[in-house]
Formats: C-alpha cells, structure tokens, sequence
C-alpha cells in the first residue's frame, strides 16, 4: 500500500511501514513544514493514504468537503511511536481493504471507518 506518514506521526512509523514493504512518503523526512492542505492535495493526486494524529484533517474532509484517498486518525494512549505502530499493525492486519478512501480512526481499543459515499 501506499502511506504518506505525517510529521507528527513520526519517522519511526514511516521506518517499521518501510520495513513491511510498503511505500512510504515521510512528510518529516521528506518535506517538513507542509500545510495541512498541500499535503492532503499531494496524497489525493499521488493515490496515497495518510497517516496522522492531527484532527485537522477530520475537519477538512467533513466540513470543508476536501477531496482525500483514504486518511488513518491515531488516536492512542499513550501518543506515542511504540503504541502507534502497534495500534496501524492491529489497523493493517484486520482492516486493509477498508482503507483506501475512507476516513479511518483508530484508537487502542476502537477502529471507527466512516465510507466515502
């Protein structure tokens, strides 16, 4: 699959995907200090899914109506690049095909996947 990995979410996330053979575009490693909308526009036009724990993005695909080609929302406890990778390896083992172009939230207990209609 294809990830564009968000600043805030880490470059050890963007390694340990690297690792499991996906293809990963770091935004920290990458292209640091990008918008929120320069980023979202890159992962639609380019086919990539973002990965994010920045609830910005909820608000631009839900109230602005931004075009997107799937978003994961790390919400886990504690924040941290040890718990999010065990929470996306748990996301990427049981929901894989619910990805792509859906707006995705996963928590350490919880998947919410919300369809693009």
């Amino acid at each position: 699959m294809r990830f564009l990995v968000d600043e805030c979410t880490g470059t050890s996330v963007a390694n340990w995907l690297n690792k499991e053979n996906h293809e990963v575009y770091s935004v920290f490693e990458q292209w640091r200090g990008a918008s929120d909308e320069s980023i979202l526009e890159k992962c639609h036009l380019e086919n990539y899914i973002l990965i994010t724990s920045d609830k910005d993005f909820g608000e631009m695909v839900f109230r602005n109506q931004k075009v997107h080609s799937g978003i994961i929302l790390v919400r886990c406890i504690p924040n941290n690049f040890v718990k999010r990778i065990e929470v996306l390896s748990k996301l990427l083992k049981n929901y894989s095909d619910k990805l792509e172009n859906n707006f995705v939230v996963v928590t350490n207990h919880t998947v919410r996947i919300v369809e693009r209609i």
